[in-house]
């Protein structure tokens, strides 16, 4: 990887100064910063993202979340952390999800008393769909 840029002042007059911990440390001529190479770390399909932040705010739990996508529920928190998102209350109902395959969800889809008494929605995950229903609390 070369470095084409100064990160502080975004030059491009810089020159190999020595190495540091295995990576190449830099100077830049222009303003006399020193700096190394970042560490390219693992970046996560802009998708999964959406989809974490979608179903946070369906009422899914950060765990919930993290054993469908295959995300930490590190990362998930944060999401919503950098993206503000704030999670609406929903007191008197919680959300319930399983997961199908495209002729299970059509099947299910057929059964009239399953498609009553809640709100629902599919989301598409990879090969497969998700169904999140609420259901009231019962007291």
């Amino acid at each position: 990887m070369e470095i084409l840029a100064c990160p502080k002042c975004q030059s491009d007059t810089i020159v190999k100064s020595g190495i540091i911990k295995d990576r190449q440390r830099y100077l830049c001529k222009s303003c006399n910063y020193y700096f190394t190479v970042n560490k390219l770390g693992k970046k996560i399909d802009d998708y999964y993202v959406t989809k974490a932040l979608q179903l946070y705010l369906e009422g899914l739990s950060y765990r919930e979340i993290e054993r469908i996508l295959g995300v930490s529920h590190v990362s998930i928190s944060n999401w919503v952390k950098e993206f503000k998102i704030k999670k609406p209350p929903h007191p008197n109902y919680h959300p319930t999800y399983k997961i199908f395959k495209h002729n299970e969800l059509v099947d299910y889809l057929q059964s009239k008393e399953k498609l009553s008494g809640a709100g629902m929605i599919i989301t598409e995950l990879g090969d497969k769909f998700m169904l999140i229903k609420w259901e009231r609390f019962k007291d």
